[in-house]
């Protein structure tokens, strides 16, 4: 106990942290969820009510749909890109410290500059994406002012933003595979894309499940990018769950009741996602 009281002590504030910052705002939206409160007067408990309130609003269905949209999306881009950037910089023999830290900076840089740089360059009119498509001779788009391509431009944002971190995490797996592998399916005349197949993915099976939890879970918890660059628009095509959580608490009256409920639904569904990750995990491990 003495030898280990330092490591107890970190602990302790790692403990109080998750406590504060974490358990308790959970345990408090979950009282909320049955409450109808400002957070001033005594609460008033209304059972269901604000439950019932949530799926009759219209702007419900439409925040589910743009969640899983990105969700999809996320999916496609920032799943699988970070994937291949670790496989191609596993690859390579020269620079490889320096790319890796070029990966990387988008995850040290804080989201409101990312937000701002990413507000620049899809203006709609001197925006750099506009003045490449002009430079190929393609009409320009309005980007986060359309609702066609409005949720697609977020996506692109927060795989900027986000892709560095699990880049890392699947070089660090992928160096981790034996070489003799890779040499005797050289051996036998095997091409790069066999070799990923049946050695590389397989090799990384685990922690490519856990990334697709931890995607998931990520990603339909958008929040910062709608909140920062479309304000939910255009006609609500980037409405998430989260966006809606927070203007139920902090737009439309603090109504925190109602934030509460569907916060509630929203960690309903993580939880569902994160039963099957373990799931297959464990049945990958038997």
């Amino acid at each position: 106990m003495r030898r280990n009281l330092t490591a107890y002590g970190f602990m302790c504030g790692a403990l109080f942290c998750f406590a504060i910052f974490a358990w308790y705002p959970m345990v408090r939206e979950f009282i909320l969820g049955f409450q109808r409160t400002n957070l001033i007067d005594p609460p008033e408990w209304v059972g269901l009510e604000n439950f019932r309130a949530v799926v009759q609003d219209p702007a419900f269905g439409q925040a589910w749909l743009n969640t899983i949209a990105f969700t999809l999306l996320a999916l496609v881009c920032g799943y699988a890109v970070p994937f291949v950037v670790a496989l191609v910089l596993n690859e390579l023999r020269h620079a490889r410290a320096y790319l890796r830290f070029v990966v990387y900076l988008p995850v040290m840089l804080p989201p409101i500059v990312t937000v701002l740089l990413f507000r620049w360059l899809l203006d709609p009119g001197p925006g750099l994406f506009n003045q490449v498509l002009d430079f190929f001779h393609l009409p320009p788009l309005a980007w986060l002012d359309s609702a066609d391509t409005a949720l697609i431009s977020l996506v692109l944002v927060s795989t900027w933003m986000n892709m560095g971190s699990a880049t890392l995490i699947y070089l660090a797996a992928l160096q981790n595979i034996p070489p003799e592998l890779y040499e005797a399916a050289e051996l036998d005349g095997a091409g790069v894309f066999r070799r990923i197949r049946h050695i590389t993915i397989p090799q990384t099976r685990l922690i490519l499940l856990l990334m697709l939890m931890l995607q998931i879970v990520a990603t339909m918890q958008v929040f910062i990018e709608p909140y920062m660059l479309t304000g939910g628009g255009p006609e609500n095509a980037t409405v998430t769950v989260a966006y809606l959580m927070y203007q139920y608490a902090f737009v439309y009256g603090g109504n925190y009741g109602a934030g509460g409920a569907l916060g509630m639904m929203l960690m309903i569904v993580l939880l569902a996602f994160a039963a099957v990750q373990l799931r297959l995990t464990r049945d990958d491990k038997s």
